[in-house]
């Protein structure tokens, strides 16, 4: 969308005493998700309630118990703020993924616009696993294979830069990664960061939206429904 066509679009919002935006300065963001340019802004309806499943604030513990505000050392909550921040930075530049980790059946049900669907299943696989190596990739890290003995020496001893390097992986071009589930009281999301960790992706480029998809939705914030596959 042209500038021209957006700051004529923010100005007429900004003059809309009625308008709720996303925060004081920030009306709306536009995010692609599926090839698609989205706006994501609040439902305007001063009368919106949460209803359906995320409505439900009593279940069961286990399996619904409230989550840490971090499922690991090192790994950076997220609030709504936040998000909006990553999807206009590093989600739009391509230096960061925005994942879903919740199974595809609650995927279908709809989505923060912007994500990708990909469960918590498949992040928490075995750390040495072909399959976890795949994702790795995917992720920007790249396998170092025989790195020499002269080389693992400079940098054990910090001649060279090895902050995010492995024996195994270098890391150092990997994306952000943004995970998110059900919310505060689904374990989807750190369990699958749990995976990312126990396979050596650093932690300070991994965030947790812990307040997943109920308070995306408590907020009355745009979700989008993926595209059927068939």
């Amino acid at each position: 969308m042209g500038s021209a066509v957006t700051m004529a679009e923010e100005l007429k919002v900004a003059a809309d005493s009625k308008f709720v935006p996303l925060t004081n300065n920030k009306p709306y963001i536009y995010v692609i998700h599926e090839g698609s340019s989205v706006k994501v802004q609040r439902i305007q309806d001063r009368n919106y309630e949460l209803s359906g499943h995320f409505a439900k604030t009593i279940q069961p513990c286990p399996p619904f118990c409230l989550a840490p505000i971090t499922p690991a050392p090192g790994v950076e909550p997220y609030g709504e703020v936040e998000m909006f921040n990553f999807m206009e930075s590093d989600l739009r530049d391509d230096r960061g993924i925005l994942i879903d980790a919740r199974t595809p059946s609650w995927f279908k049900k709809g989505t923060i616009p912007g994500s990708v669907n990909i469960p918590f299943t498949e992040l928490s696989k075995e750390p040495d696993s072909p399959e976890m190596a795949a994702w790795l990739e995917r992720f920007g890290a790249k396998e170092r294979g025989d790195i020499g003995f002269f080389t693992a020496l400079l940098e054990k001893w910090g001649i060279v830069d090895a902050k995010y390097k492995t024996e195994d992986w270098d890391f150092t071009e990997a994306k952000d990664l943004v995970l998110f589930c059900n919310g505060p009281d689904c374990g989807q999301s750190p369990r699958a960061i749990r995976g990312l960790l126990a396979a050596d992706y650093p932690s300070d480029k991994i965030k947790y939206y812990r307040g997943g998809m109920r308070m995306w939705e408590f907020w009355g914030i745009t979700t989008v429904l993926p595209k059927d596959e068939d």
